[in-house]
């Protein structure tokens, strides 16, 4: 018997329905907000990760030589390649451009709670826009995004500007590797590497920039920067659209090509594995031949935002099901055509069961059954039952749709 490969999943339908339904909310969300989606392919040139992120990455993604010996990857994130469509396909599109994307993404690591080898991402990038309320715009729609999917979840902003001060005067890969350990919150390692490597006074200062709280208690720790005033403005716009968030400038987000404004959302009962949602502002299309456009995105991690929302069931209209006597099935098909056509889910039988077969099936898999004979044929009627009270009725086709219409959408 074969078996799914290790860090992948199937779905049934329950939960087909239910990622369904959630990825529909976020779609709609980012409409409203005037973001339009855009598609990459599922694999791609490897070196457009490894211009950004190094030869390391490599041990962490499915790369492959293809047929004509070009070294390719399948994707392990989307921001990469929609900023390589950009370069490729929207330069000319009037700017700032507003994309969202929904897919797959694949990573080779060890399977865990929330973390598989095929995940998906929903994702949002605002391109050519460098502004606090651009930062601010996509920060609120990541927190609407996440409000309409119904998680419980903080929302916490930084800057990257209050960390790289204090680290100013480290060799660059010092700094890489304590923003790497500050990102993941490895205090303990921290402050062993900072003694390791002759600066153990910065410690006090980076773990006090994760606990403050206030911009009062930001310059209180590192001064005045030239930054200061465009935090300000972000938290200013942030307060303006009702947005929920605390201040965090520990968040470093351990990825080089961040620039500025940097966000995380955790949800509050993922346990240690919790962040569902990550983002920016950053610079990426130049690595890839376009102009140094500044950007502002975010993924949101939408496996865990499923893991996150539990067992729910998904508003759904009722199922009808057409039990034809063999004699009328010309116009049990014709009934169950002019039902679908209103929009109603219908299922007739394929299996040559007997009525009183056909209505047991039906019990299971559906709220009302549509059962016609040659009386119903002759009259141009159906007899409606409802399975759950086993109240039946002689009605119209017309009367029985908007029967069904009646009751909305079932929870």
């Amino acid at each position: 018997m074969f078996q799914r490969p290790r860090g992948t999943r199937d779905f049934l339908p329950d939960e087909m329905e239910r990622r369904r339904w959630i990825e529909a909310r976020m779609r709609e969300c980012a409409r409203r907000w005037g973001y339009r989606e855009v598609c990459t392919p599922a694999f791609e040139e490897l070196e457009l990760f490894t211009l950004r992120s190094g030869e390391a990455i490599i041990q962490e993604m499915y790369t492959f030589r293809d047929k004509g010996g070009r070294e390719m990857v399948l994707r392990p994130e989307v921001t990469a390649p929609v900023l390589r469509m950009f370069v490729n396909e929207g330069r000319n599109i009037p700017k700032p451009i507003r994309w969202f994307y929904f897919a797959d993404c694949f990573r080779y690591e060890r399977p865990q709670k929330g973390r598989y080898r095929q995940f998906w991402q929903f994702g949002v990038e605002l391109i050519g826009a460098d502004s606090p309320r651009a930062d601010a715009e996509v920060i609120a729609l990541a927190e609407a995004m996440l409000r309409g999917c119904g998680i419980d979840f903080e929302m916490q902003v930084g800057h990257l500007a209050p960390v790289k001060h204090l680290l100013s005067g480290l060799p660059k890969e010092v700094a890489a590797r304590v923003m790497q350990l500050l990102d993941k919150r490895e205090f303990p390692a921290l402050r062993e590497y900072l003694e390791e490597t002759g600066h153990p006074d910065l410690y006090d200062g980076l773990q006090g920039l994760t606990e403050c709280r206030s911009l009062q208690e930001l310059f209180e720790i590192i001064g005045h920067i030239e930054e200061g005033e465009w935090i300000q403005r972000v938290c200013s716009e942030l307060d303006t659209y009702g947005v929920d968030y605390c201040l965090n400038f520990g968040i470093a987000r351990g990825l080089d090509y961040y620039t500025g404004t940097v966000f995380e959302a955790f949800a509050q009962n993922l346990g240690a594995e919790n962040q569902v949602l990550g983002g920016g502002t950053y610079r990426l299309a130049h690595l890839f031949g376009g102009e140094d456009l500044p950007s502002c995105g975010f993924a949101i991690g939408f496996d865990r935002v499923m893991v996150s929302l539990g067992e729910f069931r998904v508003p759904r209209k009722p199922a009808v099901a057409v039990i034809g006597m063999p004699e009328v099935e010309e116009y049990a098909a014709a009934v169950a055509k002019g039902m679908r056509g209103a929009g109603i889910s219908v299922v007739r039988d394929t299996m040559e069961r007997s009525v009183g077969s056909q209505l047991s099936h039906a019990a299971k898999i559906a709220e009302y059954a549509i059962i016609v004979g040659r009386k119903e044929c002759e009259t141009n009627t159906v007899t409606f039952k409802n399975l759950f009270s086993g109240e039946q009725r002689t009605l119209t086709l017309q009367e029985a749709i908007g029967e069904v219409a009646a009751h909305g959408d079932r929870a």
